[in-house]
């Protein structure tokens, strides 16, 4: 690799996987690795400086709040790659991510939780029918078939830029995808490994998160299918 790869990984008491995730990263292929603390009350911030992170705060919660504070720190990027930490995704498999769009082939590479049965099923069942609805719905509006919203993704920053990315909390993954479509990027799915997350997930591992998220995608569909 040749491209200025910066990571940016949103952080909410992830004090367990944190450091997990950070060593999984290929780091000698990695221009930077952010993680963005967002107002966890536990050791993740130590944890992150420990491995090598730089470590940046935003008190504003939010998954939307901590990317957006991400991409405001970055340092001149080719490649942003956003991926939870959690420990749910396979870091190293950023090389699969980033090596289409160094080619030159496309513009935005979303990895899929859903085309490999054993990663669909370590899914939650709220988070598989929860993503088939979307995806469903973004195909019936917006005429692109995506098969998953998974977190874990890699998109040219000047591309990136051009999305003006505005969602603060469960709104960000189907925003960056319909705003794709809609810029008209070049998009591609690819298949991505995926286990249960380390520690109760704050979204889907509640049920008034389920609710909140997937509220809050549905209302992201139809405000862009509107404006």
């Amino acid at each position: 690799m040749f491209s200025r790869i910066s990571v940016i990984i949103p952080a909410f008491n992830e004090e367990q996987s944190i450091g997990l995730v950070l060593g999984a990263l290929p780091q000698d292929q990695i221009h930077e690795v952010i993680v963005v603390d967002n107002n966890s009350t536990d050791n993740t911030a130590r944890v992150a400086i420990e491995k090598g992170a730089r470590m940046v705060e935003e008190k504003r919660r939010g998954y939307g709040s901590a990317c957006l504070k991400g991409i405001s720190e970055l340092d001149n990027p080719h490649i942003v790659v956003f991926v939870d930490g959690d420990f749910s995704d396979y870091p190293e498999e950023i090389v699969q991510l980033v090596t289409p769009i160094e080619s030159g082939e496309v513009d935005f590479v979303l990895g899929s939780r859903m085309i490999l049965p054993e990663s669909r099923q370590a899914l939650l069942p709220q988070s598989r029918y929860g993503n088939q609805l979307a995806v469903f719905l973004i195909r019936l509006f917006f005429r692109h078939q995506y098969t998953d919203l998974g977190p874990f993704r890699a998109i040219r920053y000047e591309s990136l830029k051009s999305l003006d990315m505005q969602d603060t909390n469960f709104g960000w993954t189907v925003e960056m995808q319909i705003k794709a479509v809609q810029k008209g990027l070049r998009i591609l799915e690819v298949p991505v490994k995926y286990r249960e997350r380390i520690g109760v997930s704050k979204i889907t591992g509640t049920f008034s998160g389920t609710i909140k998220a997937g509220t809050k995608i549905i209302y992201t569909i139809f405000k862009y299918l509107l404006t």
